[in-house]
């Protein structure tokens, strides 16, 4: 059994000019608002034990920013905050994976 229920790790990769990468689209700026806001919203049931963490390079720069939630392996990808509400609300909260970010 794993010590967190759901463990997130988000690609903040800053790569070399002219080499698209994650931290390109703010991923830095956006794990913290994922990170600030799980610990705000203090999700029900007590067991859920939310860790969200930077990763540097995941290897998958070409498919947009993207972080990757476990113990599922599910690979997202966001735009924005409206995206990353919908991963915690649905996938993080419910357990509902978000088909259309996943990738």
């Amino acid at each position: 059994m794993s010590y967190y229920d759901k463990h997130v790790f988000f690609c903040v990769n800053q790569r070399e000019p002219g080499e698209g990468c994650c931290n390109d689209f703010e991923a830095g700026r956006l794990r913290t608002y994922v990170k600030d806001k799980v610990k705000q919203l203090d999700i029900p049931d007590a067991g859920n034990r939310i860790r969200i963490n930077a990763a540097g390079c995941l290897g998958r720069c070409d498919e947009g920013p993207v972080l990757v939630v476990y113990p599922e392996g599910i690979w997202y990808t966001y735009i924005d905050e409206s995206d990353l509400d919908e991963i915690i609300e649905e996938h993080l909260t419910h357990g509902r994976i978000v088909e259309r970010l996943k990738i």
